[in-house]
Order: structure tokens, then sequence, then C-alpha cells
């Protein structure tokens, strides 16, 4: 077991299997010493477990939870080009894109759920720049996506 799986266990976490793409595109693909993510929806065994507009149907602290669970994603998507978690030198970026009702503007406090767990697990290996954007709609309805874009050390 990794380093970063093994503290990912001691929050009472384990990495889920790569989502599935819902489109013609990959999870996550490699070039060089940087893995770049494709939008990661908050999916629980192949499920949404909230949809809706972050403001109206889900609240900012449900969304939070969601953007956990989207870094979550995000991670077993690197690890699936990157082989283990422990290559990860650093995460460069996230951005994060909230479905949001019209007068929601709590976008940064929802992604700050990705942020922390990065942070939880990574160590300031986790410390990145950060996007939060509000949105009308996310695929399938989705409260919140999130993608990383990681540095590797070297091989």
């Amino acid at each position: 077991m990794s380093a970063v799986e093994a503290k990912l266990a001691e929050l009472g976490l384990s990495l889920p299997e790569v989502v599935p793409p819902l489109a013609a595109y990959q999870p996550a693909v490699r070039s060089g010493r940087y893995v770049f993510t494709a939008g990661q929806l908050p999916m629980v065994d192949g499920k949404l477990p909230l949809t809706g507009k972050v403001g109206a149907e889900v609240t900012a602290e449900e969304a939070k939870e969601l953007a956990r669970t989207c870094a979550l994603n995000a991670l077993a998507a690197v690890k699936s080009v990157a082989g283990d978690l422990d290559r990860v030198a650093r995460v460069v970026k996230v951005v994060g894109f909230v479905a949001s009702a019209a007068d929601f503007t709590g976008q940064p406090g929802v992604l700050n759920g990705a942020s922390e767990l990065l942070g939880e697990v990574l160590g300031d290996k986790g410390v990145h720049a950060r996007s939060a954007v509000g949105v009308a709609v996310l695929p399938l309805d989705a409260p919140v996506e999130v993608e990383i874009q990681v540095e590797l050390t070297e091989a």
C-alpha cells in the first residue's frame, strides 16, 4: 500500500474504482511529468448521491462533501495513469465547477471540500492554485465537478 493510500485509510477513506467516462474522453492522461484529469463528478458506486443546483436543491455543505468525493475520484484517475500516488510531486491546479442557483455565490467554499481533501491526503504536495466557477448546469445534473492537474516525480 502506498503512503498516500495509507493516509486515505487513516482518514477512513479508500480509493474508489476509476469512474468510467460518460462520453469520448479518458478519465486522465499523462503528458511528460504531468497528469491531467477529466472533470470528475461525485459518483459513488456508479451513481450521483445528489443532483440539482447548489443553493436550491443542494446545500453548500452537501456540495462541499460532494467536492471531496470528486477529488477522491480524481486521485483514482491520477493513479490509473501514474501507477502509484506516491509519485505525485504536487497538485498544480484544481478547477471546480458548481451548478449554482442564480443567487448562489459560495462556489469557493464548496470547492474547499476538494482542496481540503487534497491537503489532508498529500500535505504540502496538495497545496495548489484553483479556480471555482459557477455554472448553470453540469452533466447528469451533478451539483459539482472537479478536475486536477498534478506533477509527478521523476520515474
